[in-house]
């Protein structure tokens, strides 16, 4: 390869989905976005503690590394280690993305329940935090859809993920 093109920055954007529905009213299971448990709503039903905030991350990572975490890691985790904190998974995906530097990430969840918005700092600090980078670094909006999809009809959750990333060639 050309000097010049070896030392170009290398900016790269992964995408990554993940969706989950409620399990029924009567669960105990926490319901937990973002590494953040949020009341008077049950658990998503996942092998995992299905947390559709860090899995979506997880994905966005993989579509980066080409190294499958939910499809892959994350299941060796939690079958054989009996490992269901996503939180888990999510570390264990940025260790993939070797010489990536995480630039900012964009998360868009939909979804009719629970209530976001008193915990949406809440989960940018979290996530940030597992991230190893700052909460400015971190944005999240979620929205209803207005009802016009399953989780905006309160049945489960969706998240979008968007992560940009920069590497600096030696």
């Amino acid at each position: 390869m050309d000097n010049k093109l070896e030392r170009i920055l290398l900016n790269r954007t992964g995408i990554g989905q993940d969706s989950h529905r409620f399990l029924s009213a009567d669960s105990s299971k926490p319901c937990i976005l973002g590494g953040i448990i949020f009341e008077g709503v049950p658990g998503l039903d996942a092998d995992s503690d299905g947390d559709v905030v860090f899995h979506a991350l997880c994905n966005a990572i993989t579509s980066l590394s080409c190294v499958p975490i939910l499809g892959g890691i994350a299941i060796d985790l939690c079958r054989k280690d009996g490992i269901t904190d996503s939180q888990v998974y999510l570390e264990r995906a940025l260790q993939t993305l070797g010489k990536q530097k995480i630039v900012h990430t964009a998360l868009s969840i939909e979804g009719k329940r629970p209530r976001f918005e008193e915990k949406i700092h809440a989960m940018r600090r979290k996530i940030a935090h597992v991230m190893k980078i700052s909460e400015k670094q971190v944005g999240i909006t979620a929205t209803t859809g207005d009802g016009l999809t399953d989780f905006g009809c309160g049945d489960g959750l969706q998240c979008f993920c968007v992560l940009s990333t920069v590497e600096w060639p030696e």
